[in-house]
């Protein structure tokens, strides 16, 4: 088996090794078809690896594959860890990896980077793959650090453009901030378990929860608490949670594809598959938990709430995947972990669906962006107005769809959890459903209802609209929308079909065992267990669901939607115009991005600026470099006044020296 996990890992990898060094001599046809093939093999493979362990009952597979290095007895390995949980993601990973590859084709075949793209996206893939199948922290640190490098290099794929280095270097800050408490926890735990391998750290769990630490004088900390805080921190970073969630929007100045990827199988998803794999040490911690509780149920709502004022299509789906996000962070809170997994899964699939549908509708208008410039595309694209419509069903949790099943695990969970913070985040994220429903129908209406807004003369400011117009589009739409070609549209069924029919798994993943040998709860805090007893099948579940607050409101949020956009589109210029103030914060984004902008970076660039103004203008240059050189010309020039070149002077100074050591010696 060892060689099937090492094929499904490096296939990507030599993919990306082809295209990246040899895209030249290969061509365009050369890249794609190598990097697609590798990540095709990849997911071939992971269903056989599914079906091994998920099926047919496979054991664990926890083995090292080399050792790097040996230090004061703790391990530095490269080894897989292979169960259900990772088995799972493999096959999550792969598969919407490929149905990106595939969209990639058509959407970039104009861009002039196309082979360097294939091989960043098929390096994303490698990097996230090793960061699901690590079996120690190590390896986890480098998949971790991977997918964030590639994710830079992918949200400044346009280069040339200012706002795209703007976004990417966002990106890359934000997540330094998290990585480096990330580092910190992970070190905690090795100060304490000398060992960087997972079930040697588990093994010690309960130690763990004993010791404690003196950060400041004169108090103790739980050391699991902090070392568990510190890790979700990173994760705090890489899954967007606020306040370091800053970054993921501005990740839409990168091509489509790669807003996919990033926002639905691969970097987002890595802070929740973290948290997961290291629940045997969350379960110690309630402080822990309390705390991831809360901030997700911040995110799940307020960030919700910005995508109501949004305009590009983009952003919407966006701000979506950062709620979304919440809610699985809330899981994890509540010590749902397998609810929290289960709604990154279907997650995966429709937010994939969605954002590639928003890029064949980008496509399809010549790169405009823009909702106030789209509507009225039903009849012009209908496999992209069928397979978005079935991404929205599935986003707001309509009966049926997988978003349904994995949205209501989470939310009667939480409503079952005794963990502090739980009644406020379950009122959080049961609000949130009302607005999932709002923003998700409003661009759904929008976009393909409604008047043909985009046959009307341009002068409407596009805020984010045309961004993405690069390679050899104009904005100009230059006549009737049509279709986009079958390599966009397949990947776009193959994704609505898990959207619909992941969630009837319902039953096995959440109240049965199949995550029993991956995910550890405590018995006195397993709400789905607790839940699991009134399971009755997925037809009973479903007909539960219809008869709870949560699918009235996502009916309500997509009833509202519809009147006010579809009705009465007045209602929502007069909304505006009576709460100005409303909308300004949400359109400034709760003024996060000023905030960062004027202490962060802002303080920042004035610490430069004293640094070099003090520091090298005056400290460096003036005292220490042209200073020094000033000190030695005039030491220099004193010292020369005594360098004659007359043989008598130097005798008379040696008979001065001379009868100075005399004295010296005498007295």
């Amino acid at each position: 088996m060892e060689t099937l996990y090492l094929a499904i890992v490096l296939a990507p990898l030599l993919g990306a090794i082809v295209a990246g060094l040899f895209g030249r001599q290969v061509g365009r046809v050369g890249a794609h078809s190598v990097t697609t093939a590798g990540v095709a093999l990849s997911f071939v493979l992971s269903l056989v690896v599914f079906w091994y362990h998920a099926m047919a009952g496979g054991a664990i597979h926890n083995e090292t594959v080399y050792t790097w290095l040996v230090s004061d007895g703790i391990r530095f390995e490269i080894g897989f860890l292979v169960d259900n949980l990772t088995a799972m993601m493999m096959l999550v990973v792969t598969f919407v990896s490929l149905m990106v590859h595939v969209y990639t084709i058509g959407y970039m075949r104009d861009d002039p980077g196309y082979q360097r793209f294939f091989a960043l996206i098929s390096l994303f893939t490698f990097s996230m793959l090793m960061l699901v199948m690590a079996n120690n922290f190590l390896q986890l640190f480098f998949g971790w650090e991977a997918v964030g490098l590639v994710s830079y290099l992918l949200i400044g794929f346009w280069f040339k453009r200012p706002s795209a280095i703007y976004a990417n270097m966002k990106a890359f800050i934000v997540n330094r901030v998290g990585d480096f408490a990330f580092v910190l926890g992970i070190g905690a735990v090795v100060f304490h378990t000398a060992s960087l391998d997972y079930m040697e750290v588990f093994a010690q769990a309960d130690t763990m929860a004993d010791a404690t630490i003196s950060i400041l004088p004169g108090s103790e900390w739980s050391l699991l608490t902090v070392a568990c805080i510190l890790l979700f921190i990173g994760a705090m970073a890489k899954s967007a949670q606020v306040p370091l969630h800053v970054w993921l929007p501005d990740s839409m100045e990168g091509p489509t594809p790669i807003s996919a990827l990033i926002h639905a199988a691969t970097m987002v998803t890595a802070g929740i598959f973290m948290v997961a794999r290291v629940s045997p040490l969350y379960e110690y911690s309630v402080v822990a938990l309390s705390f991831i509780l809360i901030i997700g149920a911040i995110t799940a709502f307020f960030m919700g709430l910005i995508g109501l004022v949004q305009n590009d299509i983009k952003r919407v789906v966006a701000y979506s995947t950062l709620s979304q996000l919440g809610y699985m962070t809330v899981a994890l809170g509540a010590s749902a972990y397998a609810a929290g997994i289960f709604h990154l899964t279907t997650h995966a699939f429709f937010k994939a669906l969605l954002f590639l549908a928003a890029g064949s509708v980008i496509m399809a208008l010549h790169h405009e962006q823009d909702m106030r410039r789209m509507g009225g595309l039903r009849k012009y694209m209908p496999i992209t107005y069928v397979t978005a419509l079935i991404g929205s069903l599935a986003l707001i949790g309509f009966p049926g769809f997988s978003g349904f099943f994995s949205k209501d695990g989470i939310i009667e969970a939480v409503h079952m959890s005794s963990i502090p913070g739980a009644s406020l985040a379950y009122v959080l994220i049961l609000a949130g459903v009302f607005v999932t429903a709002l923003y998700t129908f409003r661009m759904f209406f929008m976009v393909f209802h409604g008047e043909e807004r985009f046959r009307q003369a341009s002068g409407m400011d596009h805020g984010h609209g045309g961004h993405e117009d690069d390679h050899g589009h104009g904005h100009g739409h230059g006549g009737t929308p049509q279709e986009s070609p079958w390599v966009v549209t397949v990947p776009l069924i193959l994704l609505a079909i898990p959207s619909v029919l992941a969630g009837y798994f319902v039953g096995p993943l959440l109240f049965g065992d199949f995550f029993a040998e991956a995910l550890y709860v405590d018995e006195s805090r397993d709400v789905l267990a607790m839940l699991g007893e009134g399971y009755h099948g997925v037809l009973g579940h479903m007909v539960h669901g219809v008869m709870m607050p949560p699918f009235w409101l996502a009916m309500a949020g997509l009833g509202t939607a519809w009147f006010v956009y579809m009705k009465r589109p007045d209602l929502a210029q007069r909304a505006r115009d009576t709460l100005p103030w409303a909308y300004n914060i949400l359109d400034r984004k709760y003024g996060f991005d000023e905030f960062n902008d004027a202490v962060f970076a802002g303080g920042a660039r004035r610490l430069g600026e004293w640094l070099w103004r003090f520091g090298d203008t005056l400290l460096i240059d003036t005292v220490i470099v042209n200073g020094s050189a000033r000190a030695v010309g005039w030491v220099s020039g004193r010292l020369r006044l005594g360098q004659t070149g007359y043989l008598y002077h130097y005798a008379f100074a040696m008979i001065i020296g001379l009868l100075v050591l005399i004295l010296a010696f005498a007295l």
